[in-house]
């Protein structure tokens, strides 16, 4: 099978590039997984977080470790506090009162002390964007009180995975925001007083169960969150599952593309060896033997194709996953170890087994018949003529137009295949396209469209309304609060806000912008999905701490960036909603804010947009891979399918060249049947990928309502890649005209 070593470089780059992809991919969801699992266990992460306001005695403490079931608990706090002398910097300022339960994991120097009196235990992250290291002072600023401390180590912390400030910035941005520990012993001394407002406990108990058993303790005046609520553990799981969908579409896309093309190939290339099969029986080569040695190629095939196709999903994995790549950015870990799914084996041994399986029926069916059948030289396909072909029109058309057609016709499965491979290259890269202009819509959408401010500024908790009025006259400010509640057993944010200065929008569902009603409520499309609610219907919830309930009219349906339902605050005094206002939003840029006793941090929307922005530049890489890999895993199926093709049509071509026909005019016939496939496999494709990207757009929402956005430019370049790569196959392959020998190619004709 020496004639056909470009064939088999083909097929052993198609189960790469498939199996590679297919591999990359399902290693980034399963290691996130492999990872974060013991990181989270090995920091005491809590399985139930109880928050209250009013705060939390040690006694509270006690009677929560005294609950059959409870394995460890401590108290908990963490705020937000400025570091002292860098204007844009601050931390997420953390305590715990049992370093078992939401602690840390110490990257260089001392363990936590819980007794210390000058301590502090910061983010390594930070500190090395920073050049701060161990044994330095640093001091932070908390409602106006200072807490100077000296670096006793630096470390990591599962409730600190993924270090933002809060929702709405996507990507951590180390060289403006950390997170930092402190003893209980500074903390109270510092403050003055005893003020935990969390309970952070360790359980393996239902949430029924423990709630029930808390609410007995401490009475029903708690908000109790699950794990699966609490950000850091649910967006490593939404990560986690978000790559599971990923992996099942996309990869296995390109890994069924290039399986398909292999069998058809292998079994194609087998048939091509009839002569040569037909030789070796005549020279007394047993049938076993001819059966291993053909068999052995495409053994050999699978295993070559699978073994660098093992290396490329390393690759792919490690691209993702290094402290660089998108999730090694996103999550905070001490390291990633890439780990392999056991399907993934199964799927190579998988491929093995069948293209080996296929090599072998091809054979045998070939050793069936006597040395002299095998001998007679491959014949064209006879075929009744076409329907159309009875027609005038068709006798119209041109000779290659009627050649053409008869030889797509004649060779189904060949052409079926080729238009196959055309079909999900097309809609490979019309979903990848489309996944980078739907960030880019929503990119747009909230942060330039619906984010009309310049700062958003956050109010101490001791803030009074007089404060609150003078900081929104002065800097002409839209107010918002976040009230948490409870809607059928299910935590969500009714967001309160008062507008008078049009600086905050609301991106419908169509992606325009719905105005927020005076009477009624807008909720975000998640929810009402979730909650089953329309435009007219009403929802009852009941804020955390109180029995009382409240209900709302449903007026809009919004698209946002957290499971969140917003009202304006003469509504919410209507319904008779308790709230505070709690932040401010204004045009003021964040180093035109003077310093004032009343306002806790200061968020910068450029800051919230560089750090989407960063994300952004991470995912178009990965759609770049996606790109060219379906480029590449194209132009080696068409070239397979077209190499094939033109030995099958050796003689055809030998036939017309004797006849009179040039180099160019053949080149022409190949050229023009593969553009037609192309245009019928675009025409096929660019549906497909929509629906393809419809598809995963619902799968991936998680926390994120995007609307499918494709523009006309990657219509375009999706087509002109398509069909340009189609063509360039066909050059490379009509190149070879000028090798065929007319002699030799009608020898034996039948």
């Amino acid at each position: 099978m020496g004639l056909y070593r470009a064939q088999f470089i083909s097929m052993i780059i198609m189960i790469a590039i498939g199996t590679g992809i297919f591999v990359g991919f399902n290693m980034e969801w399963y290691s996130i997984e492999g990872n974060t699992s013991p990181f989270f266990e090995e920091t005491g992460y809590a399985d139930y977080r109880i928050i209250s306001e009013k705060g939390y005695s040690a006694d509270d403490l006690k009677k929560i470790e005294d609950i059959d079931g409870v394995d460890n608990a401590g108290r908990y706090v963490s705020v937000a506090a400025d570091v002292k002398d860098r204007k844009d910097d601050s931390v997420a300022l953390t305590v715990t009162t049992n370093e078992k339960v939401s602690g840390m994991l110490i990257m260089d120097g001392d363990k936590y002390d819980t007794k210390s009196t000058d301590g502090v235990w910061l983010s390594d992250k930070y500190a090395d964007a920073n050049d701060f290291k161990v044994g330095d002072s640093i001091t932070l600023a908390y409602k106006g009180i200072e807490m100077k401390g000296v670096i006793k180590g630096l470390i990591k912390s599962g409730e600190q995975l993924i270090c933002v400030r809060d929702s709405s910035q996507l990507m951590p941005d180390y060289n403006t925001f950390g997170f930092a520990y402190v003893s209980p012993v500074m903390y109270e001394k510092a403050i003055g007083r005893d003020y935990y407002p969390q309970i952070n406990v360790v359980s393996s108990m239902s949430k029924k169960d423990f709630t029930e058993k808390a609410d007995d303790a401490l009475g029903n005046t708690a908000l109790i969150l699950t794990k699966d609520e609490s950000a850091s553990y649910s967006n490593a799981h939404g990560e986690v599952e978000e790559g599971q969908t990923m992996g099942s579409i996309l990869p296995t896309l390109f890994l069924l593309i290039a399986i398909l093309t292999m069998v058809t190939t292998m079994h194609r290339l087998t048939a091509k060896e009839k002569t040569q099969i037909g030789t070796l029986k005549a020279l007394g080569f047993k049938n076993k033997r001819i059966l291993r040695h053909y068999t052995s190629y495409a053994f050999m095939i699978g295993i070559i194709g699978s073994a660098i196709g093992m290396g490329l999903g390393f690759f792919v994995a490690w691209y993702i996953m290094n402290p660089n790549g998108m999730m090694g950015t996103y999550f905070d870990m001490p390291e990633w170890k890439l780990y392999v799914p056991s399907f993934c084996y199964y799927i190579l041994a998988a491929i093995i087994v069948v293209l080996t399986l296929i090599g072998f029926l091809s054979v045998r069916k070939m050793l069936k018949g006597t040395a002299a059948d095998a001998l007679r030289p491959y014949s064209p396909k006879k075929m009744k003529p076409m329907l159309i072909e009875k027609t005038k029109l068709f006798h119209k058309l041109s000779f290659g137009t009627r050649w053409n057609l008869r030889d797509i016709v004649r060779h189904k499965s060949r052409s079926a295949m080729s238009l196959l491979g055309i079909v999900g290259c097309t809609l490979l890269i019309m979903a990848s396209f489309g996944m980078r202009d739907t960030m880019n819509a929503f990119l747009d959408t909230y942060y330039d469209g619906a984010m009309k401010y310049s700062s958003r500024i956050y109010f101490t908790e001791n803030a009074t309304d007089e404060q609150k009025n003078k900081l929104t006259e002065k800097y002409s400010a839209d107010l918002s609060a976040s009230v948490s509640v409870q809607a059928e057993d299910k935590t969500i944010s009714v967001d309160v806000y008062k507008i008078e200065h049009d600086l905050i929008a609301f991106p419908g569902e169509d992606m325009d912008y719905v105005k927020l009603p005076t009477d009624g409520a807008l909720i975000c499309e998640r929810l009402a999905d979730e909650f089953n609610v329309k435009e007219g219907d009403k929802l009852t919830f009941s804020p955390f701490g109180t029995d009382k309930e409240y209900t709302v009219k449903i007026s809009n349906i919004m698209r946002s960036v957290s499971e969140s339902i917003a009202i304006s605050s003469d509504y919410a005094k209507e319904i008779k909603l308790p709230f505070t206002f709690d932040s401010a939003y204004t045009k003021t840029q964040k180093s035109d804010i003077t310093s004032d006793s009343s306002i806790k941090s200061i968020q910068s929307k450029q800051m919230i947009i560089d750090s989407f922005e960063t994300f952004i530049d991470i995912f178009n890489t990965m759609i770049i891979i996606l790109v060219l890999g379906a480029l590449v895993l194209g132009i080696v199926v068409l070239y397979n399918l077209g190499v094939m093709s033109y030995t099958e049509r050796y003689r055809e071509m030998a036939t017309l060249k004797v006849v009179g026909f040039k180099d160019k005019k053949i080149g022409q016939l190949l050229i023009g049947q593969n553009l037609w496939l192309s245009l019928v496999g675009v025409i096929l494709g660019i549906p497909a990928g929509i629906g393809t990207l419809d598809y995963l757009l619902k799968a991936l929402a998680g926390e994120y309502e995007m609307k499918m956005q494709i523009s006309v430019f990657s219509v375009v370049i999706s087509i002109v890649l398509t069909v340009g790569m189609s063509l360039l196959v066909s050059l490379m392959v009509s190149r070879k005209n000028k090798q065929i020998d007319m002699v030799e190619a009608l020898k034996g004709a039948e």
